[in-house]
């Protein structure tokens, strides 16, 4: 099969970065557990991740090409290798903000090469949606194993225990660049390219479009629902539902799960009913969720410990469905604007989505942390039905600029 190799590098990139990506919750958990940190001064860790994802995205757009793919990718693993290391050996709330310093910069350098090299290695448009679908689908799966890998360290006996995934991770990070290393890519490194004054006016000049500007809001509250709910899931299920901390983690397993079938079940849906319709059913029926789960909550009294699967209450198992109706709502914004933009501004298109998507995460994620602290976790998420309700009146501008533009612009 033609680029093999790269392809395989490509997936276990993106497996190995959904683990230590969508850690950060578990990281936060055990932060407050083992580091006893506030829950306001555990959220930063969701900063470190996503800030530099958001300027390393902004900064190297234009550089990338010169510099070179392959290289880029190598150089985010060794950058990666070492956080993890020093996670290892620091075993500290400050290494643990360095990791996910190292995870946001090296994260930004693969998306970037990896969007980039799936159009290179692919002939057909075709070919190109197919494996796009494949790697998002395979870091779905990366998602949903960090709730079963990280567990595997946990211990009753000794709390550090868990802080021997890392030597384990960095095995999965070294072999990722083996396979990278040895992979054939013929990509010639360009010389020249965009400089960053013009990254900058082309990414600006979009945000003077109606239709860019409405969208951007809406990708930033739907990034804030999600990290909100993905990052505070675990400490969520400890604090509330009184689950063991290795239970924690695994129930939260379902959030990942739900998302990648609604993703699957949103592309079949897409195709028979509009995109408008299926964001504005899904945002409702999240909202029917927390306000079905969230007032059957008790959060005063002692209660046990759950540590079985087979003792978890019925709520614990539907909060996570959210992810269900969360799900096709990000994809689906995300195609309809970048196809009713000309091809020439998809790339600056996309680094405004990254930035955005960004900076919704890390500040959903700060303010539940703030209000889990203050209010309580269980208060803490009915937050998140404000940016559901903003992202509703969003999709309805989008819908109404698409047509009025389609109106003006008939084929």
């Amino acid at each position: 099969m033609k680029n093999l190799g790269i392809k395989i590098s490509i997936f276990v990139n993106y497996f190995v970065f959904a683990i230590l990506l969508n850690s950060v919750g578990i990281v936060i958990a055990r932060s407050i557990e083992v580091y006893q940190v506030s829950e306001s001064e555990a959220s930063l860790l969701e900063a470190f991740k996503d800030l530099p994802i958001a300027v390393v995205s902004f900064l190297v757009a234009s550089f990338l090409p010169r510099f070179g793919y392959k290289r880029a990718m190598l150089v985010a693993l060794i950058i990666v290798l070492f956080g993890c290391l020093g996670m290892y050996f620091g075993n500290s709330f400050a290494t643990a903000k360095i990791l996910f310093l190292t995870i946001g910069v090296s994260f930004a350098l693969i998306k970037l090469s990896v969007y980039t090299l799936i159009g290179i290695i692919t002939e057909t448009p075709q070919q190109h949606s197919a494996l796009m679908s494949s790697v998002e689908g395979f870091f779905m799966v990366g998602i949903a194993s960090a709730y079963f890998i990280f567990p595997l360290f946990f211990s009753d006996t000794d709390p550090n225990g868990w802080i021997r995934v890392y030597p384990a991770l960095c095995v999965l990070i070294v072999i990722s660049f083996l396979l990278l290393l040895f992979s054939k890519l013929n990509v010639p490194i360009e010389t020249s390219g965009n400089n960053l004054k013009e990254d900058i006016k082309n990414s600006v000049g979009l945000l003077a479009l109606p239709l860019v500007l409405v969208f951007i809001f809406s990708a930033f509250f739907f990034v804030m629902i999600e990290q909100g709910i993905m990052t505070w899931l675990p400490r969520f299920n400890e604090k509330i539902f009184s689950f063991s901390p290795k239970l924690s983690v695994n129930m939260a397993a379902i959030l990942a799960i739900s998302l990648a079938l609604g993703r699957f079940i949103a592309g079949w849906l897409s195709k028979k009913i509009p995109w408008e319709r299926i964001i504005i059913v899904c945002s409702v029926l999240s909202i029917g969720i927390l306000l079905a789960v969230l007032p059957q909550l008790k959060t005063d009294g002692e209660t046990l410990m759950v540590s079985s699967i087979t003792m978890v209450p019925f709520l614990g198992f539907v909060l996570p469905l959210i992810g269900l109706f969360i799900a096709p709502i990000y994809p689906l914004l995300n195609s309809t604007v970048l196809s009713h933009l000309p091809k020439s501004l998809h790339s600056p298109m996309s680094g405004l989505i990254i930035i955005f998507s960004a900076l919704g995460g890390t500040l959903g994620s700060r303010i539940v942390g703030e209000l889990f602290e203050r209010i309580g976790g269980a208060k803490a998420f009915y937050f998140l039905i404000i940016p559901i309700v903003l992202l509703i009146v969003s999709v309805i501008f989008i819908k109404r600029l698409i047509t009025k533009r389609e109106a003006s612009n008939p084929q």
